[in-house]
């Protein structure tokens, strides 16, 4: 069984989801729902991060549970943020980059989470099921909320309303 593998993962995503979060919020202060939605959804990530690791000690597992922002990669989102808003004439511009990214990864997690649940399923591991019965509606609605934001935003952006 492999279910040790696919919770490290999971955790690594969370992990990874928190970091873009955190630094989506602190590039958009200026947008309130996007400041205040994104640090709230980071919330979910940390606490998702903290239950994967508790349940990967079952697993032999052991895994940090706190979500741990990676620096390096959020000196790259800062500096890759920098140099748009140099070249581009609005911010909604990058706002509109960074929707898909979110989006794109919280899609990730919300895989991670479904091949997890299907694997403990398979695995008649309840607790890791219930746990991922869980926590997965939460990365679903993490990855609408992105979606439903950049329609919202792309034509107000793109064409100027």
């Amino acid at each position: 069984m492999k279910l040790d593998l696919a919770i490290e993962e999971l955790h690594r995503s969370e992990n990874h989801l928190v970091t873009v979060l955190m630094s989506m919020s602190d590039k958009h202060k200026a947008d309130h729902e996007v400041f205040h939605v994104c640090r709230d959804m980071a919330g979910w990530s940390r606490r998702h991060v903290v239950e994967l690791a508790r349940a990967g000690r079952d697993f032999g597992v052991d895994l940090d549970p706190e979500a741990s922002e990676d620096p390096a990669l959020l000196a790259s989102v800062r500096q890759r943020a920098s140099e748009l808003v140099g070249r581009r004439s609005t911010p909604g511009l990058l706002l509109l980059a960074d929707l898909r990214h979110l989006y794109r990864e919280a899609a990730g997690v919300s895989l991670d989470w479904e091949i997890l649940a299907q694997s403990a399923q398979g695995a008649k591991e309840r607790e890791l099921l219930d746990l991922a019965r869980r926590c997965h509606p939460q990365s679903l609605r993490l990855a609408r909320w992105a979606n439903a934001h950049l329609k919202v935003a792309s034509p107000q952006v793109i064409v100027g309303w």
